[in-house]
């Protein structure tokens, strides 16, 4: 995912798995077939969307990796058994910055103008 997105923020298409393999060739040492099996996996699960191009498969992020993490956020709010509680922590435990970023995105959401 990582290479996909990067190549995403790079403003590159889709990758086929030799471009993701050549990518992480200089990191790990996996098989080609490897990442292969891994692509069309997470194509499957509906992280990937993925069209064909000749005999490959061009595969490129469903979500951004920020659209990714707030998914997993939502998913860990969901296994706790007080989604307000777990708010509240969270939100006690982030940077003033962080509250800041969280005050506009309320504001933007409410069409106030957020406290100064």
């Amino acid at each position: 995912m990582e290479v996909l997105w990067a190549r995403e923020d790079a403003g590159v298409e889709a990758a086929t798995a030799r471009d993701v393999s050549r990518a992480l060739a200089g990191d790990r040492d996996l098989a080609h077939t490897t990442v292969m099996t891994v692509l069309d996996r997470l194509a499957k699960k509906g992280f990937l969307e993925r069209e064909r191009d000749g005999r490959a498969w061009r595969y490129q992020p469903v979500a951004s990796r920020e659209g990714y993490v707030a998914e997993l956020m939502l998913g860990a709010l969901n296994e706790t058994g007080d989604r307000d509680a777990a708010l509240a922590h969270f939100v006690r435990s982030v940077s003033s910055d962080e509250i800041d970023v969280i005050r506009e995105a309320l504001a933007g959401l409410t069409g106030k103008e957020p406290p100064a």
